[in-house]
């Protein structure tokens, strides 16, 4: 006699499916093979449907377990989106905040943001994470964090984008670089110079490459990084100069010399947030500290033009 399927029988389908094996789903749930093998019998015979096809001993997922298989995906997604609010509302409750921040400011500029933060908000606990734009995002939406500072490429309606400082990207060099004698660097300087790129899977990147290619001219690239902070530590070390924003010179000001770039190449950071923030009080406190920050740190680098 069929019966109601449950839910230990779901658990057990989709760790077979997305483990491969029965052996491994079993290790996944912690019971035994047998066990395991059990409860997808089961869950065969309750539904009335061949969900698994048995070759050499093993189980091969029918069209039917693969359809199933979508359904239960979007059941779990839905009851992770519950962990999630029930998350961020005990971070609400116990005074914490989850901040993201992509690795191009997760050094001296967050350190300073939240430096000040806390001073103000002492009782507050705050972990801060170092992530790419698309998964600050993602942990946005699904309420893991209540905050993030990204780049400018992303869009998404599920989630409240400023533009926290939108500035043109400025020349970086060592101290004692000729090109520090300059007010400003134009395209032609950099020509043949000792240039530190970033890579080009990068953004900036590519907005760096097409001006060159603009103005024909060919920087001698001697190396390339992906992190901002690599950068402007090789320029700092003597092995060229570079072209990044303002605020990726923070914490470095006083081994740099920084000029502005004409024609300016604009590129902009974006602070975050859900747009049903459950953390609202402490989300606007951190913002503000972040906007104030942003707006202290440009000025006293632009300073140096």
């Amino acid at each position: 006699m069929r019966r109601h399927i449950n839910l230990r029988q779901i658990e057990a389908f989709k760790a077979v499916i997305e483990n491969g094996t029965v052996s491994r789903g079993a290790e996944v749930l912690n019971i035994s093979q047998p066990a395991m093998s059990k409860l997808i019998a089961h869950l065969e015979f309750d539904t009335g449907l061949k969900l698994f096809d048995r070759v050499k001993k093993r189980l091969v997922p029918t069209e039917n377990a693969l359809r199933l298989h979508d359904e239960v995906e979007r059941i779990f997604t839905g009851v992770r989106q519950v962990e999630s609010a029930v998350e961020a509302l005990h971070r609400e409750e116990q005074g914490r905040l989850a901040i993201g921040v992509l690795p191009a400011l997760s050094a001296s500029f967050i350190q300073r943001v939240t430096s000040g933060f806390v001073k103000t908000h002492a009782n507050v606990f705050c972990s801060v994470h170092a992530l790419s734009s698309p998964w600050i995002v993602e942990r946005l939406v699904a309420r893991k964090l209540d905050i993030g500072l990204i780049n400018g490429r992303i869009d998404n309606p599920h989630v409240t984008i400023e533009t926290l400082m939108e500035h043109p990207l400025v020349c970086v060099m060592p101290n004692d670089h000729p090109l520090a004698a300059k007010k400003r660097v134009k395209p032609g300087d950099l020509d043949k110079l000792p240039f530190v790129a970033f890579e080009s899977h990068v953004f900036l990147a590519r907005l760096v490459e097409e001006m060159f290619e603009e103005h024909g001219i060919a920087p001698k690239t001697v190396l390339s990084a992906s992190a901002a902070l690599s950068v402007c530590e090789f320029v700092a070390a003597g092995f060229g100069v570079s072209l990044v924003h303002p605020l990726m010179v923070s914490g470095l000001e006083h081994r740099l010399a920084v000029r502005p770039f004409e024609p300016g190449i604009l590129y902009k950071f974006q602070l975050c947030r859900s747009a049903d923030s459950k953390n609202a009080r402490l989300v606007d406190a951190y913002a503000q500290e972040m906007r104030d920050a942003a707006a202290l740190v440009s000025k006293a680098i632009m300073a140096q033009g």
